[in-house]
């Protein structure tokens, strides 16, 4: 391997590009952070809503009873309905933040191209 010398403000510059395009240790170990912070979250939250279920499942009245309790049925159904309605919304947040995440990806590879200069706006 043969050693050029480079002047430091060239090597300045390429040191800052580079530090420009690749996310920083301790930004990547906060995103790791915060990624396991919201795993933890769902993952309380899937518990808590499986103990409900279990809950309802077990407050159904038994085969034997002639005429199930209307009130209950109500607050199952609508427990059920409740968690549709949130995996869908979470499903939809998720969503989101994918796009999210991708416009802001194009948006950097747009104004990392070669040959665009600083002044131009970004369409």
């Amino acid at each position: 391997m043969m050693r050029v010398p480079v002047p430091a403000r060239l090597r300045r510059a390429v040191r800052t590009w580079f530090d420009s395009r690749y996310i920083s240790i301790a930004d990547h170990r906060q995103d790791i952070r915060d990624a396991l912070w919201e795993v933890q979250t769902l993952r309380r939250e899937m518990a808590t809503l499986q103990s409900e279920v279990e809950r309802l499942r077990n407050a159904r009245p038994a085969a034997a009873a002639p005429k199930p309790d209307p009130a209950l049925k109500a607050k199952a159904d609508d427990a059920h309905r409740l968690a549709q309605e949130t995996a869908k919304a979470l499903d939809g947040v998720l969503q989101n933040e994918v796009l999210v995440w991708q416009a802001i990806d194009e948006l950097r590879a747009k104004l990392d191209e070669p040959g665009r200069s600083e002044e131009q706006p970004c369409a």
